[in-house]
């Protein structure tokens, strides 16, 4: 090949540049090169910065022509010299050049040949990353099960989108009620399905089985947002602290504490009961609960002052107003 490009040169120079770029990548490609190696590969022959962006497959780098990396969060120049990883796909590898004038042949064929080695590594460590991560549940419940391989798992997490070589990544696991559980980058907020959704700590990648059983204990204390079944629908175990250990001492279905009996015969007295305890047992004072529920700072003392009857202990007290707190948690976690 070194012989084949020294004897072009001296026909054509481009040409000769060409053949020692698909020799280049070829060495790269036979020694499996990475993502950064490759870009740098690229930008180093075309002697300027060159810039890979997969958003589908979250990859990201960007690397100057001395060979150092320095990614940028500026959208590329679409008049940049380009290719896509695919036919008849969108551009993902950018030569950072003016791209006003005709694309010389040998950045042709150095973005052909790097995007096409770019492709077999994603298509290698990456894969394809679905739309959203509950869209893969056999990736999902793998990336989630302590019993699989480390290896399974990591794969599993590259398959959704997740770089585990990043020592940076973190991500959550999230349990809805009667749904498949699902997987977020962090910081969670946005993704998750409607309805009653326990969602689990921030997490390397390996420890999102951890997350998982997390994301399962604080389902349990989400609630309908109902007035029968008043609290918050969806419910993060990072805010939980202490209470979680209530999870271990309550089983599902199983038979309710006194406080929670007598919240139930106080519920039945009244259908306003649950919803303004909650109010009362959620907001920082008793003139904000009633704002909340929508009534007048006396309305709210004459039911208090039922209920306090009906329950059988204060609810406007300190210490009562922890016990009516525990009794509304402890009402979520006895239920099957």
């Amino acid at each position: 090949m070194k012989e084949l490009a020294g004897r072009l040169s001296a026909l054509d120079p481009d040409a000769g540049a060409a053949v020692r770029v698909i020799a280049y990548f070829d060495t790269l490609a036979d020694a499996r090169a990475g993502l950064e190696a490759l870009v740098r590969g690229a930008a180093v022959l075309a002697g300027c910065p060159a810039r890979l962006v997969d958003a589908g497959r979250r990859a990201q780098v960007r690397v100057e022509p001395d060979g150092r990396r320095q990614d940028s969060d500026r959208a590329p120049d679409p008049a940049w010299p380009c290719a896509a990883l695919e036919p008849g796909g969108i551009p993902a590898l950018w030569l950072e050049r003016d791209g006003s004038g005709e694309r010389s042949v040998v950045d042709a064929v150095i973005l052909e040949r790097a995007a096409g080695a770019l492709r077999v590594v994603l298509d290698r460590t990456r894969g394809r990353a679905p739309v959203s991560p509950a869209d893969d549940p056999a990736l999902v419940e793998t990336v989630l099960d302590p019993t699989a391989t480390e290896r399974a798992r990591l794969h599993a997490a590259r398959r959704l989108g997740l770089d585990p070589d990043d020592p940076t990544t973190r991500a959550r696991a999230f349990a809805p009620l009667g749904g498949r559980p699902g997987i977020l980058s962090a910081p969670a907020g946005a993704g998750l399905p409607a309805g009653r959704v326990g969602v689990g700590p921030a997490v390397p990648l390996l420890g999102l089985p951890g997350s998982w059983e997390g994301a399962r204990t604080a389902l349990r204390f989400t609630a309908e947002g109902t007035a029968q079944d008043p609290g918050e629908r969806v419910v993060h175990a990072d805010d939980l602290g202490g209470l979680a250990l209530l999870a271990q001492l309550i089983a599902p279905g199983s038979e309710p504490p006194p406080d929670v009996r007598d919240l139930e015969r106080a519920a039945a007295d009244s259908p306003w009961m649950l919803a303004t305890l909650q109010a009362v047992a959620s907001t920082a004072s008793l003139r904000a609960a009633a704002t909340g529920i929508n009534v007048h700072h006396s309305t709210l003392q004459d039911r208090l002052a039922q209920a306090e009857t009906l329950l059988g202990w204060p609810v406007r007290t300190p210490r009562g107003r922890l016990r009516l707190q525990l009794a509304l948690t402890m009402r979520h976690l006895a239920r099957g």
